[in-house]
C-alpha cells in the first residue's frame, strides 16, 4: 500500500427518487488520495461535508459511480467549485439526464486508470445496478469502491427502471469475485465487506433473485 495514501469516508443523507418513488437514504462518498489531491466517487446531497473534507486539496476528478439521482446530486455543483471533471459511464446518460438535464459529463470507460497520490484507479464497468454502473478498483491498497454493484449481503437493486438481474450477477461473478479474496469493498450505502466474504454466497443470491 502506498504510504501516504488513505482512504476517507463521508455520509451524507437525502432522497433517492426513481419511477415514481422516493426512499430517504444515507450514501457513502469516498476520497481517496493524500495531503495534496485526491480523487471523490460520488457526489450525494449535499456539497458542503465533501468540499470540508477536500480541505483545500487539488481533486483530479469527481468520480460518479453510476447515474442515480442520490449519487450525482451535487456533482456538477461540486465539478465547477472544485475546478474537476465529473466523470460518469455513457450508459448512464439517460439516468444522469433525468437529475442534471442541462449539465455535461466527462465520459468514462471500462479500464481507465485515474492517477492519485501516485497510484491508479482503476475503471471496472459492471452493469447491471444501471447500464452504465462502474466500480473503482485500487489494488496497490486492495480496495475496491462499488458503488452499488455490490453490498454486504450481495448485489444491488435491480427492481426498477435502467437495472438488469442477470446482467449484475454476471458482473459481479465475472469481474468482481475474480479480484483477490483479501479485497475490501467499499460499498456506495453501509458497511464494507469483502470479496472473500461475499464470495461464497453467488448460488444463494442467484437463487434468491432481484
Amino acid at each position: 500500500m502506498v504510504s501516504s495514501l488513505r482512504i476517507e469516508r463521508v455520509v451524507t443523507s437525502g432522497v433517492f427518487a426513481l419511477d415514481g418513488g422516493s426512499w430517504e437514504v444515507d450514501n457513502n462518498i469516498w476520497l481517496i488520495g493524500d495531503d495534496e489531491e485526491v480523487v471523490i466517487v460520488d457526489a450525494a446531497h449535499d456539497e458542503k461535508p465533501i468540499t470540508e473534507a477536500v480541505n483545500g486539496r487539488n481533486v483530479v476528478a469527481v468520480v460518479c459511480t453510476h447515474g442515480h439521482n442520490d449519487h450525482v446530486t451535487v456533482a456538477p455543483a461540486l465539478g465547477a467549485s472544485l475546478h474537476a471533471p465529473v466523470l460518469l459511464h455513457p450508459g448512464d446518460q439517460a439516468l444522469w439526464e433525468l437529475t442534471h438535464p442541462e449539465q455535461k459529463f466527462w465520459s468514462m470507460q471500462d479500464g481507465e486508470r485515474i492517477a492519485v497520490a501516485g497510484t491508479e484507479l482503476r475503471v471496472v464497468h459492471t452493469p447491471g445496478h444501471s447500464p452504465g454502473s462502474i466500480c473503482l478498483h485500487l489494488p496497490e491498497a486492495g480496495a475496491l469502491f462499488s458503488g452499488d454493484t455490490l453490498f454486504s449481503g450481495g448485489p444491488g437493486a435491480t427492481g426498477r427502471s435502467f437495472s438488469d438481474f442477470p446482467t449484475i450477477i454476471s458482473s459481479i461473478r465475472d469481474r468482481l469475485l475474480a479480484l483477490p479474496g483479501d479485497t475490501k469493498v467499499h460499498t456506495g450505502h453501509g458497511d464494507a465487506t469483502t470479496i472473500g466474504d461475499e464470495a461464497p454466497h453467488l448460488s444463494e443470491w442467484i437463487a434468491r433473485g432481484h
